[in-house]
């Protein structure tokens, strides 16, 4: 199981291997130097508060070092060992047509591949594969976006959101009100999107990114 003490004790392994502190890795990854600290891995409110996909892909490219070998030094997680299991993967292309997604934005219907995803607890998750390049840097081409329908929203999560029109876009939570859905994209070069409540079909939470 991919659980929150695993993943912030793989950092840890991995600053300790590389001859840093937390605040050093942060800072040699161009985070701000306490993105890493204790303090700020679980909220006021007692809340566990997880790293982004976007720190962790710094911290890999910054140290050279990849995803395997990140989760094997986390105390409660090796990759070999790991659980996987088959989750529902579909293209966004052809999640934006219908009869694959229900009311509540459920993978139902005919027509999913599979694919394998280590670590993954919730039931009801499944994968969407990224195509061309709107998403990046953060998703790219080829990628697999792994996404609950049952995750509570916040502020500041990555999303996919699927419109009554049938567009799906994965984008950036930044303000949701009952008059008013506010979507910031990924990609600085695509502005912000704002929609009435009823414009959209869905909206899921991105948990994790395979790259």
């Amino acid at each position: 199981m991919l659980s929150h003490r695993a993943i912030w004790e793989a950092l840890d392994s991995l600053a300790d291997r590389h001859g840093l502190s937390a605040s050093g890795l942060a800072k040699l990854a161009g985070l701000d130097a306490t993105a890493f600290n204790p303090s700020k891995r679980v909220s006021k409110d007692g809340r566990e508060r997880w790293p982004s996909t976007e720190s962790i892909a710094k911290v890999l490219e910054a140290t050279s070092e990849n995803f395997d070998s990140l989760l094997s030094g986390g105390l409660n997680y090796s990759q070999s060992a790991a659980a996987s299991r088959a989750v529902p993967l579909l293209g966004f292309a052809q999640a934006g047509s219908g009869g694959y997604f229900d009311a509540a934005g459920f993978p139902v219907g005919q027509g999913w591949d599979e694919v394998r995803f280590p670590g993954l607890g919730d039931g009801t998750a499944y994968a969407l594969e990224v195509t061309g390049e709107s998403m990046q840097p953060l998703y790219r081409d080829g990628d697999y976006i792994i996404v609950s329908p049952t995750e509570q929203l916040r502020r500041g999560d990555r999303v996919v959101a699927r419109t009554q029109d049938g567009e799906v876009m994965a984008k950036i939570l930044h303000r949701r009100t009952e008059k008013q859905i506010e979507l910031h994209s990924i990609n600085p070069d695509h502005p912000p999107r704002i929609f009435k409540p009823e414009e959209i079909d869905w909206i899921a939470r991105i948990l994790w990114a395979s790259q």
